[in-house]
């Protein structure tokens, strides 16, 4: 459970269309204009989540199914993790209204966010909710939680820092730690699956 809020956490400071928004809105019209975003793309991607995890779980699929899903998603991790380590600065953007169908729309076209819950955080999903009563839910809840709290947190900061943070010198070290906690989850990942598979 701990996992699913730590992703959740980790995933809402991931650069990505909705954080360029966030940001975007935080420089146009201020911090609680913001949360505008967020709040629309938390409902967005809340759908997003509990589609993917509906749609898998209602196959019933053996445990080895998820586990293999779960090579793919560390491979997915790793990914994401190189393209955090080469981020060096911050670009900001013409002024944009962000309404909510074209927060909905950024949701739902980012590829990257549908194999995110696909092959990271559905596989994890259902293996707690083969443990716990629906714990797959509570793994949903817990992701959507972590990912509020950090993106609303990172607005808050970049509000009050985003002279200091958006400096080239920071942005590259901020964005390094990122990478390192998602290679630790691809890591966590591909050692449960091998344990799963060649462990017994």
């Amino acid at each position: 459970m701990i996992t699913a809020l730590i992703l959740g956490l980790v995933g809402g400071i991931v650069p990505g269309p909705v954080l360029a928004a966030t940001f975007t809105e935080v420089l146009q019209s201020g911090f609680y204009k913001s949360l505008r975003i967020v709040f629309f793309a938390f409902l967005a991607e809340t759908l997003l989540a509990l589609i993917s995890l509906l749609a898998l779980s209602s196959l019933g699929l053996p445990e080895s199914f998820f586990r293999v899903l779960s090579f793919v998603g560390a491979g997915i991790l790793i990914w994401i993790a190189t393209s955090l380590w080469k981020i060096k600065s911050l670009d900001s953007t013409e002024k944009v209204h962000f309404g909510p169908w074209k927060i909905a729309a950024m949701v739902f076209a980012n590829g990257v966010l549908w194999s995110y819950w696909i092959f990271v955080c559905v596989p994890l999903a259902i293996q707690l909710g083969a443990k716990v009563p629906y714990g797959q839910f509570l793994f949903v809840s817990l992701v959507q939680f972590g990912w509020v709290l950090s993106t609303i947190g990172v607005a808050l900061v970049f509000t009050a820092f985003r002279t200091v943070l958006s400096s080239p010198r920071a942005v590259p070290i901020m964005f390094k730690g990122f990478a390192s906690v998602f290679i630790y989850f691809a890591l966590t990942m591909i050692y449960g699956s091998v344990v799963f598979f060649f462990g017994r």
